[in-house]
């Protein structure tokens, strides 16, 4: 099977622009191709997760990748899926952010000579002349067509700031740039992010002509992996030091029967021949599903020992065995003690399982939280510091476990 005819088995093509070249420019090995990343934060979640698959699947194919890093556009703000605006990052923030993006990157994709590349549009957003942009590049954009776009439609009621109104023509101005210095000749992007392709599209065809072999397409899951990156708690990182390799294996381990086959399918590198006998398992099968896709994925972020410690564990804490050497583990100091005691609430805090006190609090009034697994009902439960010389084990739901320490 040739590798767009993979990528579209596997689920991952929404919608594209001339089928047919992009077809043979894939399979040939002859993409160019980007795909963005907004700096918003110091790691990335796993929302990200199917376009960093996807543009290994394509290197592998013989495609390059461009990882575009939006330092420019990050000054701005994406409206695209937002309520409201963007809180501004200052340049450090958004350098900072950037260069922990490569590091993670560099997982799942190869950077080098004659290989995948990272840049960054601060590099000539920045310098842009604000009336020479205007004239050559605002010419080509109809504001009546950009007003049709859904992420901007989406923001009318609440209200769309002009500086945000120019976030789909900087998007534009970045793949006329990468197509004109770096032979890029195809973006990728999901499919909240297709009005500002094909606004990049269009203004190549305009600005070199009609012939000017520029590409576009769009994922399938790019809204579906926003809702994948956020949990009750917030954000499931890939940074080992934000989300646990635990953690990260026991969240896609917990995904719904209804997701684990397409998650497998789009996310893992196992043969499609493979995955296609799993789609006649129900019932206790589907928990082996979710404990290869945890397991495929883990090792792919954190590597094969992480993973495998991940699953030794989570087999041992829902078997009864009792292991948690390698569960998520928060430490205390005596300064998170109070006359010599420290609350479930602000245990729960300390360890990222709530973010207030007034959410621990609703959390344990509703019977979701148990310490070595007797329930907690009365938020004002407190633990003295001698209790700690014993292994303490907090339980949130039915699948999160956290160990703690005194230090």
């Amino acid at each position: 099977m040739k590798i767009y005819d993979e990528l579209v088995a596997r689920g991952l093509i929404a919608q594209v622009t001339d089928e047919e070249e992009i077809r043979d420019l894939i399979n040939e090995g002859k993409a160019t191709f980007y795909i963005g990343f907004d700096p918003t934060a110091d790691s990335l979640h796993v929302g990200h997760f199917m376009a960093l698959c996807l543009m290994k699947r394509l290197q592998m194919a013989g495609n390059k990748p461009i990882a575009l890093i939006g330092g420019g556009t990050g000054h701005i703000g994406d409206p695209s899926g937002r309520t409201d605006m963007r809180s501004m990052m200052t340049a450090e923030q958004i350098q900072h952010n950037c260069d922990c993006f490569k590091e993670q990157m560099s997982k799942f994709i190869e950077f080098g000579e004659g290989k995948a590349q990272m840049v960054n549009n601060a590099d000539w957003l920045l310098k842009l002349n604000y009336i020479e942009l205007l004239r050559e590049v605002g010419a080509c954009f109809s504001v009546n067509n950009m007003l049709r776009a859904e992420c901007y439609k989406q923001r009318m009621e609440k209200g769309l700031s002009f500086l945000e109104f120019n976030y789909m023509i900087m998007q534009s101005y970045d793949f006329y740039h990468l197509y004109k210095e770096y032979g890029c000749n195809m973006q990728f992007g999901g499919d909240d992010q297709w009005s500002n392709m094909l606004g990049g599209t269009e203004l190549i065809r305009k600005k070199l002509g009609k012939d000017a072999y520029a590409m576009t397409i769009t994922l399938l899951l790019n809204s579906e992996g926003k809702k994948m990156g956020k949990t009750a708690s917030g954000a499931v990182w890939l940074d080992p030091k934000k989300t646990s390799p635990y953690e990260f294996y026991q969240y896609w381990r917990n995904v719904g029967d209804n997701d684990v086959l397409k998650c497998i399918r789009m996310l893992t590198f196992l043969p499609l021949e493979e995955i296609d006998k799993m789609d006649e398992w129900e019932g206790s099968q589907l928990n082996t599903a979710k404990e290869i896709l945890a397991y495929e994925l883990t090792k792919l972020v954190h590597g094969e020992e992480e993973a495998q410690k991940a699953q030794t564990t989570a087999r041992a804490v829902f078997g009864g065995a009792g292991s948690h050497e390698n569960m998520p583990t928060t430490e205390l100091s005596n300064d998170d003690f109070i006359d010599g005691k420290i609350g479930v609430l602000s245990m729960m805090v300390k360890a990222g399982l709530a973010a207030s006190n007034g959410e621990a609090r609703r959390l344990v009034q509703q019977g979701g939280v148990a310490i070595n697994d007797q329930k907690i009902t009365d938020p004002s439960y407190a633990l003295e510091i001698a209790d700690f010389d014993n292994e303490i084990i907090l339980k949130k739901g039915k699948k999160i476990y956290n160990k703690y320490i005194v230090k």
